[in-house]
C-alpha cells in the first residue's frame, strides 16, 4: 500500500514537472528566445500578484521596485525583453519603447493583430462589461458611443465652476480658513474625497458637497467603499461564494463596502430611470448617467445596455474618474511640496492670467493659458503613471520590428497568444525619451520646449493612455485637476510635513523625506503612497 501511494506520488510529481517543463519551452518558444526574466509566475497572473515578492518572484509593480537595482532593460541591454513564467501565466513581452508600444497598441488594434486579453480587467469585470474593459472593438465602440456625448465643452465649464465651489467649501469644512497653517497627514484623504464629488455631481449629475459627499441610506460613505473595494479586489476576484461569508471583521467589511457599493449603483440608476420615463425627462441631460440610462431605456439593437452593462458602467467610470486623478493630484503636490520654485512660478502665470479681470476670479477661459499647472500635472502623472501596464495579447501569429531608428530592422516573431505588456513606469523613465527622468521637470511639457518628436506628437507619455482607446476623460480630468492646482497655490503654499526622530529629536531632510514618502504603492492602480503636507497660508 506505501508503496503504491509512493509510485503515485512520484508519478503525480513527475507529470506536473514534465508538464511545466513543457509549458516553460513552449513559451521561450513564444518569444523567439528572446532573452529576459524566467519565472514561476507571469507578474500580473493571480498567483504573481498573490505571492509576496521576491529574487524569484517579481511581483506585480517589479517595474517600479526594481527600476534601480535590477532594472530589466539595463540587465538585458534591450528595451524589450520577455518574462517566461514556467508555472503560472502566459509568457510576455515587456517594453518601454514608444516604437514597439505604437506597434502594438496603435497599428495591431488596427489591424486587429493585438487586442485587449480576455481576463484584462477582472477587477471590473465583477461589475460587469464596461467600456473600460471591453474586449472587442465592437463592444468598445457601442460603449463609446452612449459615452462619448458627456465629453463636451458644457461639461468641461460645469467641472471648472463645481472645482471652484468644491474648493471653497472644503476650505471651509476642513477649518483651514482660520488657520494660517495646516497639517494634513495623507493628502489622498482631500484629493480622494475631491475627485469623487467632482464626478458624482458633473458626470453623473448627483447632487453632493463636501459637507455631505456620496453615500447611501448613512451608511458607509462612497469614498470609504471605494478604498476597501481597491484595497480588497484580489479577495472579491479569487473568493469563493462561502469566503464572502466568514465571520471576519474584514471580510464583513468588505461585504458591506461591496453591498453599499452597488445599492448606491442601483438606487440612482432606478431614481434616473424613473425621471426618463416620466414626462418631466427633456431627453436633454448629457451626464454620463443619463445617457447610459437612457440607453439601456430606450435604445434597441447595437446601443442597447443590459442591466449587467449598466452597472458595469457606472462603477468603472465613477472608479476611473476618480481614482487615478486623485494618485496623480496627491503624487504633483508631493513633488510640488519639494519645489517651492515651481510653484511659485505657477502662482505668478496666474496672476498674469488674471490681471486683466476686475474681481482676480480664474475662469474657464483661462485655462488654455495656464500650461505652466498643467505641466506640472503632467509630470506628476510621468512620475507615477497609474495605468502602470497597458496590456494586449496577440489574437494572430505576427511580428514586431524592435529595431531602433536608423538602425537595421530586428524582427521579433509573437506567437498568437503571446502577451505584449507596455511598461509605462519604463517608457515614463526612459531617458532616451525623458532627460533626468527621476528629476520633477514640469519644463519639459511647456510647448516648443523640446524637438522630442514623441513628446510633440500629443502628450502620449501621460497616464491617459495611448492609441484609439485613450482616456475619454482626459480633458474632464486635466480642466478639474488644473483649476484645483491653480486655487490651491494661490492661497496657500505648500511643504512636505517632515517627520521627527523620537530618539534624537531631529526632523528628517527634504530628501529622507522623498526617499521615505515618495514611493509607488499597487490597489487597482499604481499611485504614490500616503503624501504628508503642510499647507501655509500666502499672504
Amino acid at each position: 500500500m506505501d508503496l503504491s501511494w509512493t509510485t503515485a506520488t512520484t508519478a503525480l510529481v513527475a507529470t506536473f514537472t514534465i508538464s511545466k517543463v513543457l509549458k516553460f519551452l513552449s513559451g521561450l518558444k513564444a518569444v523567439d528566445y528572446l532573452p529576459g526574466l524566467w519565472v514561476p509566475f507571469q507578474p500580473l497572473s493571480l498567483l504573481g500578484v498573490l505571492v509576496p515578492e521576491a529574487s524569484w518572484n517579481p511581483g506585480v509593480i517589479f517595474v517600479w521596485t526594481w527600476r534601480h537595482t535590477r532594472n530589466i532593460y539595463r540587465r538585458f541591454g534591450s528595451d524589450t525583453v520577455s518574462v517566461v513564467p514556467f508555472i503560472s501565466g502566459a509568457p510576455s513581452i515587456y517594453t518601454r519603447s514608444m516604437d514597439v508600444t505604437k506597434q502594438v497598441v496603435t497599428v495591431g488594434h488596427k489591424t486587429g493583430a493585438f487586442g485587449k486579453t480576455d481576463d484584462m480587467g477582472r477587477a471590473f469585470l465583477f461589475w460587469g462589461p464596461s467600456i473600460v474593459v471591453a474586449a472587442s472593438q465592437d463592444q468598445w465602440r457601442k460603449h463609446r458611443r452612449i459615452a462619448g456625448p458627456a465629453f463636451n465643452n458644457d461639461t468641461y465649464q460645469l467641472v471648472w465652476n463645481a472645482t471652484h465651489k468644491v474648493y471653497s467649501d472644503m476650505i471651509d469644512c476642513e477649518g483651514w480658513s482660520e488657520k494660517g497653517t495646516t497639517n494634513v497627514p495623507r493628502i489622498q484623504s482631500l484629493t480622494t474625497k475631491f475627485t469623487l464629488i467632482i464626478i458624482a455631481t458633473c458626470g453623473f449629475g448627483l447632487p453632493f458637497s463636501w459637507g455631505e459627499p456620496p453615500s447611501h441610506d448613512g451608511q458607509m460613505s462612497i469614498q470609504q467603499c471605494m478604498e476597501i473595494i481597491t484595497l480588497r479586489n484580489t479577495f472579491a476576484i479569487a473568493a469563493p461564494n462561502w469566503a464572502w461569508k466568514l465571520p471576519l471583521p474584514w471580510v464583513r467589511q468588505t461585504r458591506q463596502a461591496f453591498d453599499t457599493m452597488r445599492a448606491f449603483m442601483n438606487s440612482h440608476i432606478q431614481a434616473r430611470r424613473d425621471a426618463i420615463n416620466s414626462s418631466a425627462d427633456d431627453d436633454t441631460s448629457k451626464d454620463i448617467l443619463s445617457l447610459f440610462v437612457r440607453a439601456s431605456e430606450h435604445d434597441e439593437g447595437k446601443r442597447h445596455l443590459d442591466n449587467e452593462e449598466l452597472i458595469g458602467n457606472i462603477f468603472a467610470l465613477l472608479f476611473a474618474g476618480h481614482e487615478t486623478t486623485s494618485h496623480s493630484l496627491a503624487a504633483t503636490l508631493g513633488f510640488l511640496s519639494l519645489n517651492p520654485s515651481i510653484q511659485d512660478e505657477i502662482v505668478e502665470q496666474v496672476h498674469e492670467v488674471t490681471k486683466g479681470h476686475g474681481n482676480s476670479e480664474i475662469t474657464f477661459d483661462d485655462y488654455s493659458k495656464l500650461d505652466k499647472a498643467l505641466a506640472a500635472f503632467y509630470e506628476g502623472i510621468r512620475m507615477f503613471p497609474a495605468g502602470v501596464y497597458l496590456i494586449r495579447e496577440a489574437k494572430q501569429d505576427t511580428v514586431l520590428n524592435l529595431s531602433g531608428i536608423d538602425e537595421e530592422p530586428k524582427m521579433l516573431p509573437v506567437k498568437k497568444g503571446t502577451h505584449a505588456v507596455v511598461d509605462m513606469v519604463g517608457v515614463h523613465y526612459n531617458p532616451q525619451y525623458f532627460p533626468d527622468p527621476e528629476e520633477f521637470k514640469p519644463s519639459r511639457w511647456y510647448a516648443n520646449s523640446t524637438s522630442n518628436a514623441y513628446i510633440a506628437d500629443g502628450e502620449d507619455h501621460t497616464g491617459f493612455s495611448i492609441g484609439p482607446r485613450s482616456c475619454l476623460g482626459k480633458k474632464f480630468a486635466t480642466t478639474e485637476a488644473v483649476c484645483f492646482l491653480v486655487l490651491l497655490l494661490r492661497d496657500w503654499r505648500v511643504e512636505p510635513l517632515l517627520s521627527v526622530n523620537v530618539s534624537t529629536g531631529e526632523k528628517e531632510t527634504k530628501e529622507e523625506w522623498r526617499e521615505r514618502v515618495m514611493q509607488a504603492r499597487m490597489t487597482l492602480t499604481m499611485g504614490v503612497r500616503d503624501v504628508p503636507l503642510t499647507f501655509t497660508k500666502r499672504v
